[in-house]
């Protein structure tokens, strides 16, 4: 039996690219303050940067620091949901529709309307507190 040959010395040679190490930088609280305030909201390194490097520098590709653009229609939502019985609601339709117990009546189509109507409501909320326009314009 033979074994396979590694020569893990020659793939450990191989570099891979790496970002330069960070840069540290000891300021005191007021002179941290200075800059947080001065940052308005921008992470401290993007501010820096900017300070630093003004136009030449192309932004950087990050997650927002406040994704919630409106507080209140979060707030909203949340209320609604938890108001709400859709959970329970929808599994008791999907259990009656499996078993074959769930009558079409008129007043089960209106229900069952009004119940998208809500659901449609809640999704607009939660795209307007999220900073979205409803229907599919941003």
């Amino acid at each position: 039996m033979t074994s396979p040959h590694h020569d893990f010395n020659e793939v450990a040679k191989v570099k891979a690219p790496k970002y330069p190490p960070p840069f540290s930088l000891r300021l005191t609280f007021v002179e941290r303050a200075r800059l947080e305030r001065d940052a308005a909201g921008m992470s401290l390194g993007a501010y820096i940067r900017s300070r630093l490097f003004g136009d030449d520098v192309p932004p950087r590709r990050t997650r927002g620091k406040f994704p919630v653009k409106d507080q209140a229609a979060l707030a909203k939502v949340l209320a609604a949901l938890g108001a709400s019985r859709l959970s329970q609601n929808l599994n008791q339709l999907a259990r009656a529709v499996n078993i074959g117990a769930l009558p079409v009546t008129p007043e089960t189509d209106s229900e069952l309307r009004d119940a998208c109507r809500a659901v449609a409501e809640l999704r607009d909320e939660l795209l307007r507190a999220l900073g979205k326009t409803p229907g599919g314009a941003p």
